[in-house]
């Protein structure tokens, strides 16, 4: 019993610390949001059509994309390693911490993104490196920039691959407090993002 209430002191503290606070992105994906809409956020045209791959809704939004421009492809309904879609259909694809999730080759997942992609339209990828092992409904892979620009293989222009580390997020993890709600504020660091695109909006 005494364990478990002193189990529970790191999440007071910090649900504590943040009351009344307005609260932001989960402190995994707090900068990975902010240097989306930082950098590729924009006014987009009203009649894009953007998938959006298993609960990436939330990215295509802070990316500047209309609700009414994007089509929802959940799995196990839909894989991502068979799009039900003809080649070049979307101006964009979005998948927002799906690839660690496939159960098979990231690079079929990659190349049928590509295929359902229009030449000029925008590939968004957001997966993780340093993470613990989650679940979803299970966790298969990690990448690397690199890892990720080589899965292109000069299929598409790369505009960006990169990504953040924070050794503090073992700490947050530890604490139980890895899914909180953080402030927005710049308490931590993303543990990892990496993106790439195909060639930009015209």
């Amino acid at each position: 019993m005494l364990k478990n209430a002193i189990a529970i002191i790191p999440k007071l503290i910090f649900d504590l610390a943040c009351l009344g606070a307005d609260r932001g992105e989960h402190v995994t994906r707090f900068y990975m949001y902010e240097h989306f809409k930082e950098k590729f956020r924009a006014d987009r045209k009203k009649n894009l059509k953007v998938l959006s791959i298993s609960g990436s809704e939330k990215l295509c939004y802070l990316l500047g994309f209309d609700e009414e421009s994007i089509q929802k492809v959940t799995y196990p309904e839909h894989n991502i390693l068979n799009l039900p879609f003809e080649d070049e259909t979307f101006d964009a694809v979005v998948s927002d911490q799906v690839l660690e999730h496939v159960e098979g080759a990231p690079q079929a997942a990659i190349d049928e993104t590509l295929r359902v992609l229009k030449h000029s339209g925008l590939l968004v990828h957001a997966t993780c490196f340093i993470n613990p092992i989650h679940g979803a409904p299970s966790d298969y892979w990690r990448f690397t920039p690199e890892g990720l620009s080589l899965l292109v293989n000069k299929k598409a222009e790369v505009i960006e691959s990169s990504g953040w580390g924070n050794i503090f997020i073992w700490i947050f993890f530890a604490l139980g407090i890895r899914y909180k709600k953080s402030r927005k504020i710049d308490i931590t660091q993303l543990t990892g993002w990496r993106g790439l695109t195909r060639n930009g909006f015209r």
